[in-house]
């Protein structure tokens, strides 16, 4: 079945999806800055790099709207309220929405999407549910390790990354500050979770 863009359901889709995108990078950098005024900065940095993503995805959905460009699109829906004075419930409300978007709410677009005729609108929301999942599972990752509170202890002898000068210290359990750059230890992250660490497995 092809329907005429302007009149169709996925265009109402691309709006609900752009805007709640957009909310989820908001909602991610107000977090973000939580977990940095609770000394949490690897929590600062998850939320951050996060909520970069959540603005190319809305970029993407937005982009498949340019030839509505100047006319406006009237959309329902309800967003999440994920407020919380605990950094790791704010992990967890951001785990299940992105749970939520990958489980339900993608697939079901990418479906519409497909029925009325817009395959590449349709691979979008499948590619980027699958985007959403990753999210979820790293947003998980770092609540139990925070819900455990072994966001900073090993029960083994673990290499942490000092996120703010890159010093690699080896313990059970992070030192209070960065022996280097005396950062506190919240800075500190398991060097097999932290970015760019400059060794490939072997191929």
């Amino acid at each position: 079945m092809s329907v005429d863009f302007k009149n169709s359901v996925t265009r109402e889709n691309l709006m609900r999806a752009f805007a709640g995108e957009s909310q989820a990078r908001n909602r991610y950098t107000i977090a973000a800055n939580q977990a940095k005024n609770a000394d949490l900065y690897v929590i600062y940095s998850v939320f951050n790099f996060t909520a970069e993503q959540e603005r190319e995805h809305a970029e993407i959905f937005y982009n498949h709207l340019s030839e509505l460009g100047g006319t406006s699109i009237q959309i329902d829906g309800a967003y999440p309220v994920d407020i919380s004075q605990d950094v790791a419930k704010l992990l967890r409300f951001a785990q299940h929405n992105e749970y939520e978007e990958h489980d339900d709410v993608y697939l079901h677009f990418a479906e519409k999407a497909k029925e009325e005729g817009f395959p590449r609108i349709a691979a979008s929301f499948q590619q980027i549910a699958q985007i959403e999942k990753t999210h979820g599972d790293r947003f998980g990752m770092f609540a139990e390790l925070l819900e455990q509170n072994k966001l900073f202890v090993s029960d083994v002898e673990t290499a942490w990354m000092c996120l703010e000068c890159g010093n690699i210290y080896r313990g059970k359990a992070v030192p209070r500050e960065c022996p280097v750059c005396h950062s506190n230890r919240g800075y500190f992250v398991r060097l097999e979770l932290a970015p760019f660490t400059g060794t490939l497995a072997a191929s």
